[in-house]
């Protein structure tokens, strides 16, 4: 299940706890998870408030006891002794791990030197831990969040006053679209920020949306301008038939008229290495009827500017564009047989009722020809032959 999260009032981690519980996570499976960390001192505070005209689910986390200054390893050997799902131990050592490498690239130092401070206390952890639950619980398999406000002013921090967002902050926020000087003081919290990071989140609305669940996470602070909530919509969507997957690519194209077609062969191999799942090369007229080439590439959302890069480095393109779609497919896996030269790898695609697809790699059908010095078609044909 794929969740939108529109933060038009940005993000923190018990606004991110708020929304989830307004979806359905389990107050008493969030208590027993906190009580699985072993850590003293703490008490949990759930509510709803008004919001405008928007009811939200709120959350807080109040530390009765001092807590000490914890290091990652510290935040991991609390995350590992625990009885928490893998899932969400995965999820929060991931969210820690981004938080202490930008924490680290800030102070110059590595991140398992980084103390946490506030985001090492008690309520940082407990939103990380609530936050992981909620979205394995609920099934939510990706995330994508709007463009995020980055506030104004100065927020005080142990190491004194610090712009808006804070240095780390904005660290975590590399390759997310956000709007600078949107919304007074702090919008997105470095809690908020690391949980988009950790949890792998995709910047920007998915191609396309079919509203489910709908659950809304109030802040503890009160914004003048807009309801200061997180509203997290959940596409539930219909069921796909069996063996069928789906997810989400993008498109990255341009056109070019004015290079070397020698060349193509070369720029390919370079998208491929750049992580494209797919590169096309179509046919076309210009202006002023000048031939051309458009190069399609199809590549997960986070190898957008990888592809970029290697279109303007590699090509006489000025200018790419790309746009979302979603993708249906086929599951796939990648086995190897034995044919009289020697192993191939084989695509199969399908399965669970689904019509198997079987496709010889052709690289390496190519490679054992070359190495044997028989005809590339038998080999082809042999691993076909195996495969089935």
């Amino acid at each position: 299940m794929r969740a939108y999260f529109d933060a038009f009032s940005g993000i923190s981690g018990d606004m991110t706890v708020g929304a989830l519980l307004d979806l359905g996570l389990s107050r008493e499976a969030l208590e027993r998870a906190v009580d699985s960390l072993g850590l003293d001192g703490s008490e949990l505070t759930f509510g709803r408030r008004e919001y405008g005209a928007i009811r939200a689910a709120t959350f807080s986390v109040r530390a009765t006891t001092a807590q000490p200054e914890r290091t990652l390893a510290h935040v991991r050997e609390i995350l590992l002794r625990s009885s928490l799902p893998k899932g969400v131990i995965d999820r929060a050592l991931a969210t820690f791990q981004a938080l202490a490498e930008a924490e680290g690239k800030v102070h110059g130092v590595p991140a398992d030197e980084v103390h946490f401070h506030e985001v090492g206390s008690l309520d940082a952890i407990v939103d990380v831990v609530g936050a992981a639950l909620g979205v394995e619980t609920l099934g939510i398999t990706a995330i994508h969040v709007s463009p995020l406000p980055l506030g104004s002013g100065l927020v005080e921090t142990r190491h004194g006053p610090l712009p808006v967002p804070a240095p780390a902050t904005i660290e975590l926020l590399r390759g997310f679209v956000t709007r600078p000087g949107n919304g007074a003081g702090e919008m997105v919290t470095p809690t908020g920020a690391a949980i988009l990071r950790g949890f792998g989140a995709v910047s920007g609305a998915p191609a396309t949306l079919r509203p489910g669940r709908v659950g809304y996470g109030g802040g503890s602070r009160t914004l003048g301008d807009r309801p200061n909530v997180l509203r997290i919509i959940c596409d539930d969507g219909e069921p796909l038939p069996q063996g069928i997957e789906s997810d989400e690519m993008l498109v990255v194209e341009c056109n070019i008229d004015d290079m070397n077609p020698e060349i193509y062969e070369h720029v390919t191999a370079r998208l491929f290495s750049a992580g494209a799942a797919d590169v096309t090369l179509v046919p076309a007229q210009m202006k002023k009827g000048r031939p051309a080439v458009i190069v399609q590439v199809l590549a997960a959302p986070s190898q957008r500017e990888a592809v970029a890069r290697v279109l303007f480095s590699e090509t006489t393109t000025i200018g790419v564009r790309f746009h979302r779609v979603e993708r249906l497919k086929l599951p796939r896996r990648i086995v190897e047989v034995q044919t009289a030269w020697g192993p191939v790898r084989v695509k199969i695609a399908g399965g669970d009722g689904a019509p198997s697809v079987i496709a010889p790699e052709y690289e390496s059908c190519r490679a054992v020809a070359e190495r044997h010095g028989v005809a590339l078609r038998a080999v082809y044909e042999a691993a076909l032959r195996a495969a089935r």
